[in-house]
């Protein structure tokens, strides 16, 4: 099936839409298990900031250079974290977490947190995007366990012939096609505040969307649009309910950020 597209012009029409409507026969509630990302162009693929090194027009083009970018990041970080990481999986989140270009895509468990990615940027007249992703059906293709996976569980669940490091991963040794979600330690605040998540893929040549749909997949994924002449209302919602910089990046760069925003 293809990835559905849907129409939201209100943040109450995005919440009731991804609420589910009958409550779940284990829990009794009406929980959805889905993860979200937002983007300011509904035109946009899913894409990794690898994705998008080589620029727009050479998309995919610098992915052989991933093992070189994150062994020079392990090289100059160490004076700059405050407890070292326990392994080399942590160390790639925490360049994520710092913008380094990595095959890891940033999801949240948080409807708004994603609104809010949708529609941080003024440029009027784009249609935004809030991406949604039933990853457990992802997780059932590729027989992974029905729950988020912990950076020990990487090295057990996807090694085809041995533990999995990152390094296998980037060259394709001892690696079998799947796509999984990665849950991060709770490594900084930020993390902890956008209810932060990431999803983690054996191909990094070509678009999470197009990746998904390649497998039959494309049912896992949901477009929520929000029109560009409604994306001011949706922002001015979000800050109503405290969906904000200060709040999501709980820290001075956050406060000087919402400051800025908000009064331009």
């Amino acid at each position: 099936m293809p990835i559905t597209e849907v129409v939201v012009t209100s943040l109450g029409d995005l919440i009731d839409k991804v609420t589910p409507t009958e409550p779940d026969a284990r829990t009794g509630r009406r929980r959805d298990s889905g993860v979200y990302r937002g983007d300011a162009d509904a035109r946009w693929p899913l894409m990794t900031s690898l994705d998008k090194l080589g620029g727009p027009e050479r998309p995919h083009s610098k992915a052989d250079l991933e093992e070189h970018i994150l062994r020079n990041f392990i090289r100059y970080s160490r004076p700059h974290l405050a407890h070292p990481p326990e392994n080399e999986w942590e160390v790639l989140v925490i360049a994520q977490h710092h913008g380094l270009p990595t095959r890891l895509l940033d999801w949240t468990y948080s409807p708004l947190v994603a609104a809010h990615f949708a529609t941080l940027t003024s440029e009027r007249g784009l249609d935004r995007v809030i991406w949604r992703l039933d990853w457990k059906k992802v997780h059932q293709f590729f027989e992974l366990p029905e729950r988020a996976l912990l950076i020990q569980d990487l090295e057990e669940k996807l090694g085809s012939a041995g533990p999995l490091t990152p390094w296998d991963l980037f060259s394709g040794r001892n690696v079998k096609q799947f796509a999984c979600m990665l849950e991060p330690p709770s490594l900084n605040p930020r993390i902890v505040a956008q209810s932060s998540t990431f999803t983690l893929c054996s191909d990094k040549r070509q678009w999470f969307d197009r990746f998904l749909e390649q497998h039959g997949l494309g049912s896992a994924l949901t477009k929520f649009i929000i029109p560009g002449n409604e994306t001011a209302r949706f922002r001015d919602q979000l800050d109503l309910v405290d969906v904000d910089e200060r709040r999501l990046f709980p820290d001075l760069d956050g406060v000087a950020a919402e400051m800025r925003r908000y009064y331009s």
